[in-house]
């Protein structure tokens, strides 16, 4: 069986395919490219034709549904941005963004589905849903499968024997799941988990307060870049610089993520590993104190994967969609329990004023 899979990154559009165990797509296209002529993603799906399944872009989330079928308010749920007609904010503009190469993709006819997020999933109990929403991105859910399928693979065990917590340190957001029995049992999200390179992670209520109604963008910022007092500058540099405030900002950012995964520990007290992934595991001196530093926990290993150039999420929704078709890979489909996924991404909320519906 066919399957691709798609990761919207900020950089950029990674997509993997696979035919069986082979891989027979495997690109990364500037995001730029994609919302200037979203045709260029188009063109590489069709060439690829004919596909049995293909999990798309998701956003936070629609478990299952596909993108020929997803109304307005699924819509609305995937992205959590403002509706047409409403007053438009700074940041808004990458939601419409989105929102206007999804309904090109729907247009296409391809089978492309909306894939779920943690939250959806009933492996994760309902106590730990309570009063939230990221618990882990469609995406992340994606990359926690290569994690499972990697992991598997790595020690010759059965799916339902793999146990890690999974962290993703992104050029944006840091999100870290936790997998026990092959089943992802807790996640915390970029937007409410540990520092991020550009995001500041779980917000203090206080400050929600103070801040009133803010644009998206809010949520992409105060993170180890803005804490540096250099936002534009690449972590690549900002890794190696050793001023004062540099060095503060990243140790801001390794104290949090080493209090997120203990955090998680709570829930998986014997991980076998913890995996990383994510553009800042792939710069040597972030690799080398990250590792350090959570090595205090498990033994601690890049996810390996097995295309080139796409990166984990895209490879793990290559795995999913194939799976989902009966492929080789359904087993891993089935160990993860992703077909009962169920609901959305509202149905935990308990806050007066939460309402049913983003705004």
């Amino acid at each position: 069986m066919r399957g691709v899979g798609i990761d919207p990154g900020t950089v950029s559009f990674d997509l993997c395919g696979l035919d069986g165990e082979q891989v027979i797509l495997d690109e990364s296209i500037p995001t730029a490219e994609v919302a200037a002529d979203p045709r260029t993603l188009v063109d590489r799906l069709a060439a690829i034709a004919p596909v049995d399944r293909i999990v798309g872009p998701s956003g936070y989330g629609a478990p299952w549904t596909p993108l020929s079928r997803a109304g307005t308010r699924t819509l609305d749920q995937v992205l959590l941005g403002r509706r047409q007609g409403r007053p438009r904010k700074p940041g808004d503009t990458i939601i419409g963004g989105m929102r206007r190469l999804l309904q090109v993709l729907r247009e296409t006819g391809l089978p492309i589905l909306l894939a779920p997020a943690v939250i959806h999933l009933p492996t994760v109990p309902a106590h730990r849903k309570v009063n939230r929403i990221d618990m882990g991105t469609a995406d992340k859910l994606c990359a926690v499968a290569l994690g499972v399928h990697d992991q598997a693979h790595h020690f010759d065990i059965p799916y339902g024997e793999t146990s890690f917590i999974y962290v993703e340190v992104g050029g944006a957001f840091t999100a870290i799941m936790a997998v026990e029995r092959g089943q992802v049992v807790d996640g915390m999200g970029g937007s409410a988990g540990p520092l991020g390179y550009r995001a500041l992670g779980g917000m203090d209520g206080e400050l929600a307060y103070l801040l009133g109604s803010f644009p998206k963008g809010t949520l992409c910022s105060g993170g180890v870049a803005d804490i540096a007092g250099r936002p534009q500058a690449a972590p690549e540099r900002l890794a190696v610089a050793d001023d004062p405030q540099s060095r503060m900002a990243w140790e801001a950012f390794f104290e949090s993520l080493l209090k997120g995964v203990a955090a998680e520990m709570t829930v998986v007290t014997a991980p076998r590993e913890i995996l990383l992934s994510g553009r800042l595991c792939r710069i040597p001196e972030l690799y080398r104190q990250i590792a350090a530093r959570l090595a205090t926990f498990a033994p601690v290993r890049r996810v390996t994967g097995f295309a080139r150039t796409a990166k984990e999420a895209a490879q793990g929704a290559a795995l999913i969609a194939e799976g989902l078709a009966a492929g080789v890979h359904a087993g891993l489909v089935d160990a993860m329990r992703l077909r009962e996924a169920s609901g959305t991404v509202l149905d935990h909320l308990y806050v007066h004023g939460a309402g049913t519906s983003p705004s």
